[in-house]
């Protein structure tokens, strides 16, 4: 009988070296994860996603750490080549990859554009499709979107704009995918309190932020806290398994649908 929990499963998490991505991975190795592939982006973030892959292994996992720029297909299908055979075919993928831009429309460049797409569209659909020929049978898959895909508010065209294919992607992988016992989630948290929230924001913007979400009290911050969202990404890659096809806004009240 199949088991639906983190307990020996072999796990892939893009953007697992830091900020959120590395939260899930220390989180999963607390649950008992067998191994857990840290997927980076750049010799920037070297050192941090070799950070994560000493705390997992601490607490008692296998793991490894992988550098890939995932904007291209031939990178995506390379990274879960490597994967599967350095620890065996993944049982579950997180893909928390994205990029940030807060700009009007009229001032948006063809190449931010294009990076936007890549970073936030392409990598989400080639991951999807690259976890759908790699996981085993009752895997799971789960992508971290965007709460401002419940929002109405100006600025976040490229950015919201790239994280909205990824619902409809989320849920024909679902359909496609069920026949294997595979299930398919997106998350989007509310603005998470992280470096990769801060740099696209103006301090009066920081401020309303933090105070716009029904439960903007009860949080350290104010933000969306990143412990309050690796409970749900760990929910939905275990016990939860019969949700699939859905995008789920994790955000105190910030925006809904």
């Amino acid at each position: 009988m199949t088991h639906h929990s983190i307990l020996d499963k072999i796990i892939l998490i893009t953007g697992g070296g830091k900020n959120l991505g590395g939260l899930i991975a220390r989180d999963f190795a607390s649950h008992g994860a067998k191994a857990i592939a840290i997927h980076y982006n750049s010799e920037k973030s070297r050192a941090e996603a070799e950070n994560t892959v000493a705390a997992v292994k601490a607490a008692g996992a296998q793991a490894q750490a992988f550098q890939a720029d995932l904007t291209s297909a031939a990178a995506m299908t390379q990274l879960f080549t490597q994967v599967t055979n350095a620890f065996g075919k993944p049982d579950i993928a997180i893909n928390t990859i994205g990029k940030v831009l807060k700009k009007p429309i009229a001032e948006i460049s063809e190449a931010e554009y294009d990076e936007m797409s890549a970073v936030n569209a392409k990598s989400a659909f080639f991951f999807l499709k690259e976890a759908g020929k790699h996981l085993n049978d009752n895997g799971k898959i789960c992508t971290l979107v965007t709460s401002l895909l419940g929002a109405f508010t100006p600025f976040y065209a490229a950015y919201a704009g790239m994280k909205a294919p990824v619902e409809h992607f989320t849920r024909a992988a679902a359909k496609e995918f069920g026949d294997r016992g595979i299930s398919v989630t997106a998350i989007g948290p509310g603005p998470m309190d992280t470096p990769f929230f801060y740099p696209a924001e103006s301090d009066d913007a920081v401020a309303y932020h933090k105070t716009a979400a029904a439960l903007s009290p009860f949080s350290k911050t104010g933000l969306t806290d990143i412990d309050n969202i690796v409970p749900w990404v760990r929910f939905l890659v275990s016990e939860g398994w019969w949700m699939t096809g859905q995008t789920i806004l994790v955000n105190g009240g910030y925006t809904t649908k």
